[in-house]
């Protein structure tokens, strides 16, 4: 532990500045300096989210609303299972899932209010055409002004794995910023064996703004000083603090600083054999890149929360697309594929957090663009359904081991009040940035003020 006191009657005897203990990208700058270059602590919350978009619209009687008392051509293809909440059954793909039921909330009435491939409600017109992330880091800044790290970041499977293929643009920018300026776009990390030293060289720089503020305020004290040596040390500390910042960020990028065994634990890659589900397998590779990358980035998602992201959002790049036609599978086959990857990762992830005990302070969302047609079609494929789909939330300090909102009998649209895109945006913000406190904020635009001031999805606080 470094310390400077300064002895002098107008400040008194007291430490001033401390430097010491740097952990996953933390340098803990408390008293004076960490006063004044703290975070705005009314508006946030303290809390980070994980937005996990399932692109391609997965089904919602596949996943968590099976209907197995309506007819062969509606209800799941791949049956149902019991879950911890009684009288509550998910599609049989999801027994970790199932078992963590009282863990996790459970939307059947959400619509996302059209049936297009695009990348709503991480991008929309709800959001003002910027990522859900970009609105937070307009509030709170571009950086974390303690650890340094973006406040907003995006994870492609080529983030953890370089042999996936390269991320779906065709339908939407993830990284889009609306009418924010290029400034609060998400931080996305490369991949491969220069991923660290590939973090330090393209940083933006506007990302370090807030970390250069704060250790200018070091060269502010400078006038405090005499001529006893004490200002060479301080320039000393000052190069310190900014290095030590970039290398606590480029850690928590690094996947290889995790215990191996949690590595293996949330190692979705083994899970999938294609060969053993289809001898045709090779016409959707993009369901093994699915299976490959998406623990990795859960994982990586959760360093990135603990290390002072507010918001990252996580992709597995369009795979619960089942029209069962030449470039997708059947419903049934298509699951085969895709829920033993997605109940892993995200059980890996929701008993992670519990026993780090991070549950109340990290969101994890999970949901795509739209669901499935309630009829199978001719092939034993669903189509495109913007009526009604599935939505799982966890942790973030909201009320879990629930059921909200029922759907219709054949499940194409919402028997209660539906549940929208807005809801979502507004729960997801609020867990964020107290909207109180945003309304009074001054230079703070529109597009950030009205999605986080809607009302929330009821029945989760």
């Amino acid at each position: 532990m470094l310390t400077f006191t300064d002895h002098r009657p107008r400040f008194g005897r007291r430490a001033f500045l401390r430097a010491g203990a740097l952990s996953l990208g933390g340098l803990s700058l408390p008293g004076l300096l960490a006063h004044a270059a703290a975070e705005p602590k009314r508006l946030l919350t303290g809390r980070s989210v994980i937005f996990l978009f399932l692109h391609g619209g997965p089904s919602q009687f596949e996943t968590f609303d099976p209907k197995m008392s309506a007819p062969a051509e509606i209800r799941s293809t791949t049956g149902e299972i019991a879950t911890s909440i009684p009288g509550v059954t998910f599609g049989s793909s999801f027994p970790q899932l199932a078992r963590l039921a009282d863990r996790l909330a459970i939307v059947r009435s959400f619509t996302t209010g059209d049936a297009s491939h695009d990348i709503k409600p991480v991008v929309s017109r709800h959001t003002h055409g910027a990522n859900l992330g970009s609105l937070f880091a307009r509030a709170a800044g571009t950086t974390d002004p303690v650890t340094g790290m973006p406040r907003t970041a995006l994870l492609f499977p080529r983030t953890v794995d370089t042999t996936t293929g390269p991320e779906q643009t065709q339908f939407g920018r993830f990284g889009s910023t609306g009418s924010l300026g290029t400034g609060y776009a998400p931080f996305v990390p490369g991949a491969g064996g220069d991923f660290q030293q590939d973090m330090q060289i393209h940083l933006p720089i506007d990302r370090l703004s807030d970390r250069r503020t704060l250790l200018s305020k070091l060269d502010r004290l400078r006038v405090s000083f005499d001529a006893s040596g004490q200002a060479a040390e301080l320039d000393k500390l000052r190069e310190q603090a900014f290095t030590s910042v970039l290398r606590g960020v480029t850690q928590a990028f690094d996947l290889s600083r995790e215990e191996p065994r949690v590595i293996e634990r949330y190692d979705t890659a083994p899970l999938v054999r294609p060969d053993q589900i289809n001898p045709n397998w090779h016409n959707y590779p993009h369901y093994v890149d699915n299976a490959k990358s998406l623990g990795k980035l859960l994982l990586l998602a959760r360093r990135l929360c603990e290390a002072g992201c507010g918001f990252v959002t996580v992709t597995t790049n369009f795979v619960w697309d089942m029209h069962a036609d030449q470039n997708n599978a059947t419903c049934a086959e298509g699951m085969r594929y895709t829920g033993p990857p997605l109940d892993h990762a995200v059980s890996a992830l929701v008993e992670d957090l519990a026993e780090r005990d991070l549950s109340d302070r990290i969101l994890l969302v999970c949901c795509g663009e739209m669901g499935r047609s309630p009829r199978l079609n001719p092939k034993g494929g669903r189509d495109h359904w913007g009526s009604l789909a599935p939505l799982l939330l966890a942790g973030g300090g909201l009320r879990m081991g629930q059921v909200i909102g029922q759907s219709t009998r054949d499940g194409g649209q919402p028997q209660t009040d539906p549940i929208g895109v807005p809801h979502l945006v507004a729960t997801v913000l609020q867990r964020l940035i107290d909207p109180g406190e945003l309304r009074i904020m001054r230079g703070v635009p529109a597009a950030v003020v009205q999605p986080a001031t809607v009302e929330p999805i009821p029945g989760l606080v």
